[in-house]
């Protein structure tokens, strides 16, 4: 497996520039930099260029995530709002394509985070999400990228809350470039077993998300046990990435989004951050390599 770390853990605001990152995370020992693609419409075709010589040099892999804005909803009943997204997947695809980017994740088939103010009619919305997610995922094989549905906990989204419903949506919409992507901090509020879901989404699972149960980095004496993980990623024969989401800071618009309403860092220097994540990652190498 390939282990990666999402560069919002060391930001407030979503976006920005992700180029100071890939060496940072090549000094920590990561094989992978996790990006936001919400704001590639903004960012001109030179950037990704850059982006890509810059991570290939440092021999480290670019991933994706994007939680998408409400005039990004695939789900929607409204055909501009539809559109506009087409319109956003169209260009992010093709920067990502140059960026070198093959695949990306989130809620891409709804939008994050969930307005629960307004009306939801689910049946509805999971129909025509997965009617344009099949129509997305021809486009994005044009790119080389695969499209990885996210699950969410019960209070950031309402459409793929478990494990069974994400296997359920992928294999409605039967494109070889549309996977699944579970997240071990979302699992432990909605499933009954973290284990059996990896289990139960088997081949399924195209990417994985890590984080303690209240956002901290994985370590040795959090709630979640990561050398049942490992196993049960090992009875898949999943091969794929392993990309921490950890999120200790508060502020900004990135803690507003994530709901971090305490200082989790203890006060943390970026170099404390940077130290947390390395200690980290040795320990998940060690607990599943060894």
């Amino acid at each position: 497996m390939k282990y990666g770390i999402y560069y919002a853990y060391w930001e407030s605001e979503w976006g920005g520039d992700f180029l100071p990152y890939i060496k940072k995370v090549k000094k920590l020992g990561f094989d992978i930099l996790e990006v936001a693609c919400g704001d590639f419409t903004q960012k001109d075709n030179a950037y990704f260029r850059e982006l890509k010589r810059v991570s290939e040099g440092e021999g480290i892999i670019l991933t994706g995530g994007y939680g998408p804005k409400p005039e990004h909803n695939l789900g929607s009943a409204d055909n501009s709002i539809v559109n506009c997204a087409f319109n956003y997947w169209r260009d992010a695809l093709h920067k990502m394509e140059l960026a070198g980017i093959d695949r990306v994740g989130g809620a891409l088939y709804s939008y994050w985070p969930v307005d629960y103010s307004k009306g939801i009619d689910k049946s509805a919305d999971m129909q025509r999400s997965v009617e344009n997610m099949m129509l997305l995922a021809d486009i994005a094989i044009n790119h080389g990228v695969t499209l990885n549905m996210e699950v969410l906990n019960r209070f950031e989204g309402y459409m793929l809350n478990d494990c069974a419903e994400a296997i359920r949506y992928v294999k409605l919409v039967n494109k070889p470039n549309v996977k699944v992507m579970l997240d071990t901090f979302h699992m432990n509020i909605e499933e009954d077993s973290l284990t059996e879901a990896i289990r139960k989404t088997g081949s399924l699972l195209g990417h994985f998300h890590v984080g303690e149960a209240n956002r901290k980095p994985p370590f040795a004496k959090g709630r979640i046990c990561w050398e049942d993980i490992g196993d049960a990623l090992m009875d898949i024969g999943y091969e794929g990435y392993v990309v921490m989401e950890p999120f200790v800071k508060m502020g900004g618009q990135v803690g507003k989004d994530i709901f971090i309403w305490r200082d989790l860092s203890n006060g943390a220097t970026e170099e404390d951050l940077d130290r947390s994540a390395a200690d980290s990652l040795k320990y998940l190498r060690d607990l599943w390599e060894s």
